[in-house]
């Protein structure tokens, strides 16, 4: 499986963004799509999953409301909406895929995109 994000940018304080990733490959193997990032100086963190038969989303709650997930299986795309964005939002967003049937994706899957920044200004 491959995984193509795209979408980052600049952004102000309070806007929006919408990142994308696009699969191919045996895309017919996932079961959890999900997004992390990873700021300067901190580990990366989970963002938000969706299993990609059920289309079933889920969220940190420091997120919830804030970030939404959706799929398109049709595209084998995966998006992130991202509003209300904040200063702290700032970081390099990866989206990711795994194979293993689990509830949640897990902090180690499968595979990995490229990578897109997000920086939002205060």
């Amino acid at each position: 499986v491959q995984l193509q994000a795209s979408g980052g940018g600049l952004v102000q304080a309070g806007g929006s963004l919408r990142l994308s990733c696009a699969a191919s490959g045996r895309t017919f193997s996932i079961y959890n799509m999900g997004w992390f990032r990873q700021a300067p100086g901190k580990e990366r963190e989970f963002v938000a999953g969706v299993t990609w038969s059920g289309g079933r989303t889920y969220y940190p709650d420091s997120l919830k409301g804030r970030f939404t997930i959706s799929r398109d299986n049709a595209m084998n795309t995966v998006y992130l909406q991202m509003n209300s964005l904040k200063p702290e939002d700032t970081a390099v967003y990866y989206c990711a895929a795994e194979n293993k049937p689990r509830a949640t994706i897990s902090r180690s899957p499968d595979y990995w995109g490229q990578g897109t920044q997000v920086t939002v200004s205060s």
